[in-house]
């Protein structure tokens, strides 16, 4: 196995427990070549573990095991096992969830999405690319599907200087398949929808907003229509809101099959709608906020607090009093307690008091590993207005 060493700094990260060593703190890369699995040493020549090596990234180790160990088909087997097992724990009453979560499973660069009899699989790193053959045989020995679909049109791929393609990598993978969440059936469309098809992150996010919704409900951002066809059980009109044509299709025949008649969906950008709506005095019992991520790095922090303090201002203008806001952010880099004083800042500017009821995060099919903070991505916040 060939050796790749790293600075001190990338040793005491990975001793952190985190799982990414950066191209600046790599000493010798030696004559590893892109996707290989390499022992990484640290400045004095130990031992730290073993780890994808990427030629392109500027995340240029993901740390696989601490024991210097073969990775082989025994290894990837194990880990998948592993992932399935958790599964089984924490997933009910779901056809679709998210089987692989890359170091959320310890298997970083791999997701993996079932949807029924189907599979949606990601390699999004050189690492899980060179064993992408290897990975798909193993799947169909330990999941009973009836196909497997790559998505691999994810934009970090080329970071990895990988190409972008959508195709079928075992059996037959329709463009849209239907499948039962939380007693509700919806469809995801697999071939060109967002993410590998549905947000499956918020599966227990939809429940315990479901559980607040009354009176007239306002959905922004709904995509696909995951919050609002929850609340329509509950609510006695829903209004969902999207920019996206195709989602709003998607969302409409999930309405349809599911018979709720209290639930319109509409096209229209959710800023300037929101701010139509506070000018016309509109007022709703429960408001829920799932933007996409307006911060896809650190430089766009400045610009993403002001589109949530903008979105969360309105939305409060909007609430009744006893109104229930749901605020979600699903970018990396805008922590739980910066969407908390966001919040807060606006609520003070629209002259609202705030009860936090919940504080909540991804759904446990996308698990958090403690010591590598990025996995915990998804916040979602359920506050009352006094």
């Amino acid at each position: 196995m060939k050796a790749v060493r790293v600075t001190r700094k990338g040793a005491d990260r990975v001793r952190s427990g985190h799982l990414w060593i950066f191209a600046s703190d790599v000493e010798d890369r030696g004559q590893a070549e892109p996707g290989e699995v390499v022992q990484v040493l640290d400045a004095r020549g130990r031992a730290l573990g073993v780890a994808h090596y990427s030629s392109a990234s500027q995340i240029t180790l993901r740390m696989l095991t601490r024991e210097v160990r073969a990775v082989d088909r025994e290894f990837y087997r194990r880990r998948l096992l592993r992932a399935l097992e958790h599964r089984q724990r924490v997933v009910a009453e779901s056809e679709a969830y998210r089987l692989v979560f890359s170091e959320g499973d310890q298997l970083p660069g791999l997701i993996v999405d079932r949807y029924g009899d189907y599979l949606v699989m990601q390699t999004l790193t050189q690492g899980m690319e060179r064993v992408k053959a290897e990975l798909v045989a193993l799947l169909r020995e330990l999941v009973p599907a009836k196909g497997i679909l790559e998505r691999n049109d994810a934009a970090v791929r080329e970071k990895e200087q990988l190409p972008l393609s959508v195709s079928t990598l075992a059996g037959e993978v329709p463009e849209r398949v239907w499948f039962e969440m939380n007693g509700l059936r919806f469809q995801a469309d697999l071939m060109r929808g967002q993410k590998t098809g549905a947000y499956l992150d918020q599966r227990e996010n939809y429940r315990a907003a479901q559980a607040y919704a009354r009176g007239n409900a306002l959905d922004c951002f709904t995509y696909t229509g995951g919050f609002a066809l929850h609340m329509a059980r509950r609510a006695e009109r829903v209004e969902a809101v999207d920019s996206s044509e195709l989602a709003l299709e998607v969302a409409e025949a999930a309405r349809k099959a599911n018979g709720l008649e209290n639930t319109q969906f509409r096209q229209a950008d959710v800023f300037e709608l929101l701010a139509g709506y506070v000018n016309a005095g509109r007022r709703y019992s429960i408001i829920v906020l799932d933007p996409p991520a307006f911060a896809r790095s650190r430089a766009n922090l400045e610009g993403a607090a002001r589109g949530y303090k903008d979105i969360n201002y309105r939305a409060l203008k909007l609430l009744e009093p006893g109104g229930v806001l749901v605020s979600c952010s699903c970018s990396q880099h805008v922590s739980e307690a910066m969407l908390l004083e966001i919040i807060a800042e606006a609520a003070l500017d629209a002259g609202r008091t705030l009860r936090v009821l919940e504080r909540r995060t991804q759904a446990r099919d996308h698990p958090i590993l403690l010591t590598v903070p990025e996995t915990h991505y998804l916040k979602c916040l359920i506050l009352e207005v006094l």
